[in-house]
């Protein structure tokens, strides 16, 4: 399975919940997508707010054939500045989180350290007005491993069909 087929998969899991754009997206990557939950909690009637809350999550997709160091720090920093532009604190803000996701055909052992070191972490008032956590996860699709950042063990269950097709595509061959 190349990069272009794992994404093309792995965005099948993400079109039911995110706002995914294949179109028109600004290079280096190749799918953006984008998540907003709004919690608004009343007592009896709507005019007594008790609270209110916004989630936000910005994904960025690359499928590339050979991901290097170089190629994985220009799509570390081009994701976060990226996500971090669309990054509004205000009271009610809770959160809005950056993942990169990387698709390649082979991964450099150098960039694979990188993106196991990432940790990037904004707070906005002291966290009163939110925060961002970056999640990295990086999908080398000739073996199935897998690589992701301390933030990014979340996302090791969405990539365990794509792991699968791989390991079932391999077994035909």
């Amino acid at each position: 399975m190349t990069a272009q087929e794992a994404l093309q998969t792995l965005l099948k899991s993400y079109y039911r919940y995110y706002n995914v754009k294949e179109e028109d997206v600004e290079p280096p990557f190749a799918a953006e997508a984008e998540f907003l939950a709004q919690d608004v909690q009343y007592f009896l009637v709507k005019s007594a707010k008790l609270g209110e809350s916004e989630s936000h999550e910005y994904i960025y997709f690359a499928a590339v054939e050979h991901l290097t160091l170089e190629q994985a720090q220009m799509l570390d920093e081009t994701a976060w500045s990226r996500g971090m532009s669309h990054v509004e604190p205000k009271p009610n803000h809770r959160n809005s989180d950056v993942h990169l996701v990387v698709l390649a055909d082979r991964i450099d052992d150098d960039a694979v350290k990188f993106l196991k070191k990432l940790r990037r972490y904004e707070s906005y008032n002291h966290t009163f007005w939110g925060w961002s956590h970056y999640r990295v996860i990086a999908l080398e699709t000739s073996t199935g491993n897998l690589t992701c950042n301390r933030m990014g063990q979340i996302l090791t269950k969405l990539f365990r069909n794509i792991k699968s097709a791989i390991k079932k595509e391999s077994n035909e061959k």
